[in-house]
C-alpha cells in the first residue's frame, strides 16, 4: 500500500521518465563500446606501424669501437640515397605520429562531454596559433645557417641534421649542397649509418647566462704600456697591401688591436725580428662565409643595437635594410640563436680514399725488412717511423673512438667561430700536413674561422716555398715565418696576436683530430667564456703509427716538482657522483699542447707569461692563471684528437733544455706558489735558489698581473681544484727528542742545549723543512766552527751548509733516525753529549743512540 502512493499522480510521470532515461543511458553505452571496438584496433594499428617504421629507418649513429680496436669501414651510401633517408624517416614520423594523435583525439571526444569538447577545442585552436608561430621560427633558425664554401662541401656528408629538414631545398639553403651524380662513401672515404633518422628535440635547451665581455684594447695608448704586451718579445705587424704579406718584428712586445688588424713598424727598427704572413687569395664571397644571410623579422624589431642574448650585452648590426619583411645582415656579426642540432658528422676529402693503402683507418702499419735500415735513417728526423709516415695518406681515416651518446649531443647553432693555431719548427713534411688536413676534413667550415702555421724559423727547404705552394689551395690557411729561433711560447703569441677567430684553439703540429672534435670544444666555450676547453689526447704510435685508444677518466695532474703527468679519477668518486664517460672532466693541469680558449678571455689573463723561454713549464703557468684567476678547465670525452708522443725533442734548444726547463719552472714557482714553492725546490732543485746557477729575469710585471686579477691563493687551487695532491709545508715538526739523552732540543739564549720535553714551550718547537733546514722561526742549526759546535743562525734558503738529512733514503736504513749534514764530503751526524748538555757533530755511528733523534710529527719522508 504504502509503494502505491507514490505511483499515483505525478509520480506515474516521473516514474516513466526515470525507466525511459534508464532505458536510453543503456542504448548509449552499447552504442560507446561499438565505437571503442571499431576505433581502438585502428590506434593500435596505426601506433604498431609507426613503431616499425621508426625501427626500420633509424640511424645507427656510432658503432661501438671493438675491443680488438677494429676499424669502422665507410658504407657504400650516395649523398643522394642519404638524404632521401633523412627525408623519408621525417615524412614518416610525421605522418605516423599524426595518424596515431588523430586516432587518439577520437577516443578522447568520446570520453568529453560538450561543455568540455568545446573547451578542448578551443584550447586547441590556441595551440595551432603557438605551432604556427613556432614552425616560423623554425624557418627563422633555417634561414640564419651560414652557407659552407662550396670547395670544402662539395663531398661532404652530414651524419646528422642541425635541425628536422622536410624538403630538400631546406637543405640546400642551409649550405648542405648535394651532388646530383652518386658518389661512394668508400671514395670519400665518409663514416655513414645505415640509415638516418633525426628528431627535434621537445625542449631546445638554453645557454647559461655567461659573464659580459668585456671590450679589450691591445694597442696601448700613447706614453702607456700595455698590460698584455710581452716583456722579451715584440710583435709589430707591417702591412704590405699589394703582396698580401704581413712583416713584423720582436724585440721587446707584441702588440695587437682587437681584431688583430696590422699596424706599421717603426722605421728603422733594425732591432726588431721580422715575421712574414703568408695569406693566400681569399674564397669567392658566394663560398665563404663572409657572404650575406637574409633573416625574416618584423620591421619593427629592427635596430642599430639590440639584445645579444646571455653573455653578449648589446651587440649591433650591421648593414640593416628591410626589404619585404627581410634585413640583410652581414654574416660576420655573431646572431643569437638559442636553437640546438646535434654534433656534426664531417669527414671531407678532396680525392677517393683507397681502403687498402698502408695505415689506413688507423692500422698499424709494419716495415719490409729491407727498409729497416732506412726507417732507422730517418728516425732521427722526427724522433718518430718518418719512413712509414710518408706512406701513409695525408688524408687517412682514423676509426670514430668518442665514447657511445656524443654523435647525439645536442650544441648550439650560434657557436663561435675559431682560429687554429699550428706552431712548428723543422716538422716532418707528412705529419704537418696530415695534422692541417684532419682540421680541414673533419671541421665544420662555418666554425673555423682560419688555420695559422707560425713557422718558428725552420731550415727544411721543404717548410718554405713548396709549403706556400701546397697551402695556396686552401684560402683558410695562412703562414707566419718568425725571422729567428723563438720557441713554442712566444710562436704562439705571435699565432694568436694575428688571429681573427673568436675562440683560439692551439694544437700540436703532429696530431689528426677526429670526427666531431671541433664542436664540442666550442660549445664549452659558449657555455662560458672562462671555461678552457681540452680534447681527449689519444695516442698515434711512434712506431707503426697506429691510431690507439686512452682509458677514460683521465686527467692531467702534477707531482713535485712540477712534473706533469696524467691520473685517473678513483672508481669510487665516479660512483659516488655518476660521472659517465661522455662528461666533461675538470683537470687542474693542462699537458699544454691542445686546447680552446676564448681569444678575449685569453688576453685578460696576459696571455702567457712572455718570460718563459722556447719550451716548458708554460702548460703549468697557464692552469695555475687559469684556475686562481677564475677560469676552469675541463677535459672534453667528445672532442678526440691523435698525437704521437716522442721520447726527444727534435729541434734544438737556443740554450741548454735542461736549465730552459728549469728556468722557466722557476718563474712559475716564484710567482704563483706562495708558500708551497719551498716542494718545488725541496724535491730536488736546491741548487736553484743559488742566484749565481740560473737568472730567472724581472717577475714584477707577473707579480703585479696576479695582484689587478685578484686571483686566489696557491692553497685555494690545492683545497678546490687538487686536493689529492699530498702538500704539507713542512716534512715534520714538533719537539726534537734525543734517544741517548732522553731530553729534548731547545734553543736558549742563542744556544742549543736540552731540557725535559714540554711541549708548552715555544723554544723546543722545530720544523724539518722541504729545504732540510731544521729550523725554529728565523734561525736554523749549522755548523758554527771548526770545533764541530752547532748551534741555531739566521736561516738562508740558498745556503747547502744549512741542510740537514733525515729519515732519508740516500743512506742505510740504520742511518734513518739520524740527523745527517749534507754539504760535507763524508757524512756527519748530529749528536748529544753524554751529560745531555751540549751539542755536537760526529761520524756517524749507527748504532749510538745519541745521534738518533724523533720529531713529534711525521708528514713526509
Amino acid at each position: 500500500m504504502r509503494i502505491r502512493k507514490y505511483f499515483r499522480g505525478s509520480g506515474r510521470v516521473l516514474a516513466f521518465v526515470f525507466i525511459a532515461s534508464v532505458i536510453w543511458l543503456l542504448f548509449d553505452m552499447a552504442a560507446l563500446r561499438v565505437s571503442f571496438s571499431e576505433v581502438n584496433p585502428q590506434l593500435l594499428k596505426e601506433l604498431i606501424v609507426k613503431e616499425r617504421e621508426a625501427l626500420k629507418h633509424q640511424a645507427t649513429t656510432r658503432t661501438p669501437f671493438l675491443k680488438k680496436r677494429g676499424p669502422k669501414l665507410p658504407q657504400q651510401k650516395s649523398d643522394m640515397q642519404r638524404l632521401n633517408e633523412v627525408q623519408f624517416a621525417f615524412k614518416v614520423d610525421e605522418q605516423a605520429g599524426g595518424r596515431a594523435a588523430d586516432a587518439a583525439q577520437v577516443t578522447q571526444d568520446l570520453q568529453l562531454g560538450p561543455d568540455k569538447k568545446a573547451a578542448r577545442e578551443n584550447k586547441d585552436s590556441e595551440l595551432k596559433r603557438a605551432h604556427k608561430n613556432a614552425q616560423s621560427d623554425a624557418k627563422l633558425h633555417a634561414k640564419v645557417q651560414v652557407k659552407w664554401p662550396k670547395d670544402l662541401i662539395t663531398n661532404t656528408s652530414i651524419r646528422a641534421a642541425p635541425i628536422a629538414v622536410n624538403k630538400q631545398e631546406n637543405i640546400a639553403k642551409q649550405g648542405m649542397h648535394v651532388r646530383k651524380e652518386a658518389i661512394s662513401d668508400t671514395q670519400k672515404g665518409i663514416h655513414v649509418p645505415s640509415k638516418a633518422s633525426v628528431k627535434i628535440p621537445k625542449e631546445l635547451p638554453k645557454a647559461p647566462p655567461g659573464a659580459k665581455e668585456e671590450e679589450l684594447h691591445l694597442t696601448p695608448k700613447p706614453g702607456k704600456k700595455s698590460p698584455h704586451t710581452t716583456g722579451a718579445s715584440k710583435l709589430v705587424v707591417v702591412d704590405k697591401s699589394k703582396n698580401n704579406v704581413l712583416d713584423t718584428g720582436a724585440t721587446s712586445e707584441i702588440k695587437a688591436d682587437e681584431k688583430a688588424h696590422p699596424k706599421e713598424s717603426p722605421a728603422g727598427d733594425d732591432n726588431s725580428l721580422q715575421v712574414k704572413v703568408k695569406e693566400f687569395p681569399k674564397m669567392d664571397k658566394s663560398k665563404d662565409q663572409q657572404s650575406n644571410i637574409s633573416i625574416p623579422v618584423n620591421k619593427k624589431e629592427v635596430s642599430k643595437e639590440r639584445d645579444g642574448g646571455p653573455g653578449m650585452g648589446k651587440i649591433s648590426v650591421l648593414n640593416m635594410k628591410e626589404a619585404g619583411g627581410e634585413v640583410k645582415v652581414n654574416s660576420t656579426v655573431r646572431v643569437r640563436d638559442s636553437g640546438t642540432h646535434k654534433v656534426l658528422h664531417i669527414d671531407v676529402t678532396q680525392h677517393p680514399r683507397d681502403a687498402k693503402v698502408i695505415g689506413q683507418f688507423g692500422q698499424p702499419a709494419e716495415v719490409a725488412k729491407d727498409k729497416e735500415v732506412q726507417v732507422m735513417k730517418m728516425w732521427n728526423e722526427g724522433y718518430f717511423n718518418v719512413y712509414l709516415s710518408e706512406q701513409i695518406p695525408l688524408d687517412r681515416a682514423i676509426p670514430d673512438t668518442r665514447p657511445q651518446g656524443c654523435s647525439e649531443m645536442l650544441v648550439h647553432n650560434d657557436l663561435p667561430t675559431t682560429s687554429v693555431i699550428f706552431c712548428f719548427v723543422d716538422e716532418v713534411w707528412s705529419t704537418l700536413l696530415r695534422s692541417v688536413h684532419s682540421v680541414l676534413n673533419r671541421s665544420p667550415p662555418h666554425l673555423l674561422k682560419e688555420i695559422i702555421l707560425v713557422d718558428d724559423f725552420s731550415t727544411k727547404d721543404y717548410l718554405k716555398e713548396k709549403l706556400d705552394e701546397y697551402m695556396s689551395q686552401f684560402p683558410k690557411v695562412r703562414i707566419v715565418r718568425l725571422k729567428e729561433r723563438q720557441g713554442l711560447i712566444r710562436a704562439r703569441l705571435a699565432g694568436a696576436a694575428v688571429a681573427t677567430g673568436e675562440v683560439l684553439t692551439f694544437l700540436d703540429s703532429h696530431i689528426e683530430c677526429n670526427v666531431g672534435w671541433l664542436e664540442p670544444l666550442l660549445e664549452r666555450v659558449y657555455l662560458d667564456r672562462r671555461k678552457v676547453a681540452i680534447p681527449v689526447i689519444e695516442v698515434i704510435s711512434d712506431k707503426d703509427l697506429s691510431y690507439m685508444l686512452v682509458d677514460n677518466f683521465q686527467r692531467g695532474i702534477f707531482k713535485w716538482p712540477l712534473v706533469f703527468g696524467w691520473k685517473p679519477i678513483p672508481e669510487e668518486i665516479i660512483k659516488r657522483d655518476k660521472i659517465k664517460d661522455s662528461d666533461p672532466l675538470r683537470c687542474p693541469v693542462m699537458a699544454g699542447g691542445l686546447f680552446s680558449i676564448d681569444k678575449k678571455y685569453f688576453y685578460e689573463l696576459g696571455t702567457y707569461d712572455p718570460g718563459l723561454d722556447v719550451w716548458g713549464g708554460e702548460n703549468m703557468e697557464i692552469s695555475f692563471k687559469i684556475w686562481m684567476c677564475g677560469g676552469e678547465m675541463e677535459i672534453i670525452p667528445c672532442s678526440r684528437v691523435g698525437h704521437i708522443f716522442r721520447n726527444e725533442n727534435p729541434y734544438k734548444f737556443p740554450k741548454d733544455r735542461q736549465k730552459t726547463v728549469e728556468r722557466n719552472l722557476v718563474r712559475v714557482a716564484e710567482v704563483w706558489l706562495d708558500e708551497y714553492k719551498d716542494l718545488f725546490y725541496g724535491h730536488g732543485y736546491h741548487h736553484l735558489l743559488n742566484k749565481n746557477n740560473v737568472e730567472v729575469g724581472d717577475l714584477s710585471e707577473q707579480i703585479q698581473l696576479r695582484k689587478n686579477l685578484k686571483c686566489k691563493s696557491f692553497k685555494w687551487y690545492l683545497e678546490n681544484i687538487y686536493p689529492d695532491l699530498e702538500a704539507p709545508l713542512v716534512k715534520a715538526e714538533g719537539l726534537i727528542f734525543n734517544l741517548g739523552a732522553r731530553k729534548c732540543l731547545v734553543v736558549e739564549k742563542e744556544k742549543l742545549s736540552f731540557e725535559v720535553c714540554d711541549l708548552s714551550r715555544q723554544n723546543q718547537h722545530f720544523n724539518h723543512t722541504w729545504l732540510r733546514h731544521v729550523r725554529q722561526q728565523n734561525v736554523c742549526l749549522a755548523l758554527k766552527n771548526a770545533k764541530d759546535d752547532v748551534g741555531p743562525v739566521e736561516c738562508d734558503r740558498a745556503d747547502p751548509q744549512l741542510r740537514w738529512l733525515h729519515k732519508s733514503h740516500v743512506f742505510n736504513p740504520p742511518l734513518l733516525e739520524h740527523l745527517i749534514l749534507e754539504h760535507l764530503p763524508q757524512p756527519a751526524c748530529l749528536e748529544a753529549d753524554r751529560k745531555g748538555v751540549a751539542v755536537l757533530l760526529r761520524k756517524c755511528d749507527p748504532g749510538s743512540p745519541f745521534q738518533k733523534w724523533q720529531f713529534t710529527n711525521y708528514y713526509a719522508e
